[in-house]
């Protein structure tokens, strides 16, 4: 059933006449029946029939002020307070009574059937004789068919326009009157976020991305290319970008640098970038499994926070599955067109500022890649923890031949420690971590240790393989130096001291030579 709504007069107003809401006159004064301790009434010597509710009243003792509010009246001389007097008031204490401060009673009346009380339709300013009138406007009637509230998940609508210097502002005006709605395909699933760009407006759908065209439309010729012309819409028609991709419901991923937009679409475990070139998939270099594998673990109320880096130009992402402190934050690097750092802080949001790299955590703001040297905060120091610096690689030369890796050297600072190695025959037991030596006597005792030794400014260590021999081996084990395997995964660890210093790792290298099971 149709539901008609009346539309009363535009500009009009309402007026509420009370009899008893009226101006009193000050100098009431208190009878011998004194107000006492924890009272909430107060009694007027003479009945006062001028006393309005929310009236304020003041009254001193002593040299002291208090003041109250009227609640309501009982009878014509009682006068019940808002909140209890806390002092005795002696007989005789002049009460000053004086605006209606209290409005949350009225216009409640005091008599259950008040007939003097009445509303009144005003469009007259202050209700006066031949006083200014406003405009009356238009008397209407609507009717609607479906009166029930309703979500459209996948529809656009804008307001009127809002001009800070001319001061107008309608953006709380919806007319009806004209095509304010625009609506996308509703199976590509509900609008995430809207990212405006020059001219153009950018829809994120849960399982698609489009552009909405603003004050233009588009014009397509016979070849089926489109031509866009200026136009009365303020939304234009939608163009979809090619892909299925979307942002599923995750719009905390967004992040924008230049023309460049990434975002983040975990039903397809993939993450992305929409720039000039359209959609491309850039978890694709190199870290397909990896992100299909974590992204899998956000669920529908994990988080993948996402922002840019303007200090080191990269995109920052942090994977944040629910309920659990297990999470990776990582960056894409352009330069390299690849994933290159990971991290050890887990943000709530992050962004940057006048090439500044801000992150959010527990209602603070945090600063990255401040100097330790004024800040005196250490590096790999985050939400204060401090964390030792890492890097891990993969040897895998002749990718078909079994091979021994007998060494391990590298070149960069002094301090970098070998925390463990694998190979994929010996995936279960690291290399025991190994410790600097810079100097020729422990070069000269240590050739036989897991320790790096120092000649010429690069460092280098010899394998002690510290696995028991596997079936069919005649001699191997921990008197062998080398470790065999096709492949070997090495994890270097810097670990920070108390005072500021910055590590570097240049190269990572293995001498080996080909074996044989």
């Amino acid at each position: 059933m149709a539901a008609t709504l009346e539309l009363k007069y535009f500009n009009s107003f309402w007026l509420k006449k009370m009899d008893t809401i009226v101006n009193v006159s000050n100098g009431s004064y208190i009878t011998d029946a004194d107000v006492t301790v924890g009272s909430d009434t107060m009694v007027l010597t003479t009945p006062n029939t001028f006393l309005g509710v929310g009236q304020s009243l003041e009254y001193h003792i002593d040299d002291i002020l208090y003041t109250n509010t009227v609640l309501y009246i009982s009878g014509t001389d009682t006068v019940i307070l808002t909140n209890p007097v806390t002092v005795e008031i002696p007989a005789g204490t002049i009460i000053t009574f004086g605006p209606i401060v209290d409005f949350s009673h009225i216009p409640v009346a005091y008599d259950p059937t008040p007939i003097s009380d009445w509303y009144v339709e005003e469009a007259r300013i202050r209700g006066g004789y031949n006083n200014t009138s406003v405009d009356f406007g238009v008397k209407a009637y609507l009717v609607e068919d479906s009166i029930a509230q309703q979500h459209r998940l996948n529809s656009i609508i804008y307001s009127g326009i809002f001009n800070s210097r001319t001061g107008v502002n309608n953006t709380n005006q919806f007319s009806v009157a004209d095509d304010i709605t625009r609506s996308v395909d509703p199976s590509n699933g509900s609008i995430q976020k809207l990212y405006s760009e020059d001219t153009n407006l950018i829809i994120f759908q849960e399982a698609k991305v489009s552009r909405a065209l603003i004050d233009k439309d588009a014009v397509y010729s016979a070849e089926g290319q489109p031509m866009t012309t200026s136009g009365a819409a303020v939304i234009g028609q939608v163009q979809q970008y090619a892909g299925n991709y979307g942002i599923s419901t995750n719009p905390e991923s967004f992040a924008v640098y230049g023309y460049r937009k990434y975002f983040v679409d975990k039903n397809q475990n993939v993450v992305l970038r929409l720039s000039q070139d359209g959609i491309t998939e850039i978890s694709a270099y190199g870290m397909i499994d990896y992100f299909r594998d974590n992204l899998a673990l956000i669920g529908s109320t994990g988080k993948i926070i996402g922002g840019w880096d303007m200090y080191n130009k990269q995109y920052v992402l942090s994977l944040q599955p629910p309920d659990t402190e297990e999470f990776q934050t990582l960056t894409f690097d352009e330069d390299c067109n690849g994933w290159t750092s990971r991290f050890s802080y887990k943000p709530n949001l992050s962004g940057s500022l006048r090439n500044n790299f801000y992150t959010f955590k527990n209602g603070n703001i945090w600063k990255h890649y401040a100097d330790p040297s004024t800040t005196l905060i250490n590096y790999c120091n985050f939400y204060g923890v401090q964390y030792d610096a890492n890097v891990t690689l993969v040897f895998n030369p002749e990718v078909s031949m079994s091979k021994n890796f007998n060494t391990l050297n590298y070149e960069g600072s002094p301090g970098w420690a070998l925390e463990s190695l694998y190979s994929n025959s010996d995936i279960a037991v690291p290399i025991e971590k190994a410790v600097n030596a810079n100097n020729l006597a422990a070069l000269e005792n240590q050739l036989f240790t897991n320790n790096f030794k120092r000649k010429e400014n690069k460092y280098f260590g010899t394998i002690i393989n510290n696995t028991p021999a596997t079936y069919g081996e005649v001699i191997y084990g921990n008197s062998v130096n080398g470790i065999k395997g096709f492949y070997s995964t090495v994890k270097m660890t810097f670990v920070n001291p108390t005072t500021p210093q910055a590590a570097e790792l240049y190269s990572v290298s293995s001498n080996y030579v080909m074996s044989s099971y």
